[in-house]
């Protein structure tokens, strides 16, 4: 499938973490500029730690700086009944895109320090994210068969999510993702410290940490141009 219009970049996310929180719909809705989209009537925040790999426009070439470690922090929200994510924010090491992402895509791009230790083939699969005197700071077990998310399951509520939503000063604007089913596995994880994501609100607060999934990652993610909403 093509994004829109024929356009899109390409990039391959690999070893991925997703750590997850519930958070109570009235502590997130006031940080996030779309409804939220809930489950089991809480509201959801996942951080989504992995290697970037080869951005490249439609096949064509591969910019530089674009192998690096990447966090993001999203919300889950519905519009016009449309199913998606919106980035709280996105740490990336310091980089030439950092002041363009926000204009271009809305993207709340930020600068930290990532420290990813993704090697669950060798017993290791831990990481730390600092910015503004702030970490989250992790641990998790190894996986264990991985498998696509079940139909229905809060797993695929989770990682089955192919529009992101962002906000600009005021300008809304949504693209779309394209990629296989996720191959991923359950995993029991530990968070030593989570003050990273109050940087983003007090929401932060009123979070419990319900679990994490793990996935080897996606050969080749497509993303689409940015629309107004």
């Amino acid at each position: 499938m093509l994004a829109e219009g024929g356009v899109r970049w390409e990039a391959d996310w690999d070893r991925v973490l997703m750590l997850h929180w519930s958070v109570p719909p009235a502590a997130l809705q006031k940080w996030v500029p779309f409804d939220l989209d809930l489950r089991e009537g809480k509201a959801w925040v996942s951080a989504v730690a992995f290697t970037l790999r080869g951005m490249r426009l439609a096949g064509r070439w591969t910019l530089p700086f674009t192998q690096h470690a990447f966090l993001n922090l999203r919300a889950y929200v519905k519009v016009g009944g449309e199913s998606g994510i919106y980035f709280l924010r996105e740490w990336v090491p310091l980089l030439p895109s950092i002041p363009l992402a926000r204009p271009l895509y809305g993207l709340p791009f930020s600068c930290g320090r990532l420290s990813f230790r993704h090697y669950p083939e060798c017993g290791v699969l831990a990481g730390e994210v600092s910015a503004q005197r702030a970490r989250l700071v992790y641990e998790a077990a190894a996986p264990d068969e991985f498998d696509v998310c079940a139909a229905g399951s809060i797993s695929e509520f989770l990682m089955e999510r192919y529009t992101a939503f962002t906000d600009w000063r005021g300008w809304k604007r949504r693209f779309h993702v394209w990629h296989p089913p996720w191959r991923q596995s359950v995993v029991d994880a530990w968070v030593g410290d989570a003050s990273l994501l109050g940087l983003t609100g007090a929401w932060a607060q009123n979070a419990h940490f319900e679990g994490a999934h793990y996935s080897p990652g996606l050969p080749m993610v497509w993303m689409g141009l940015p629309r107004a909403v």
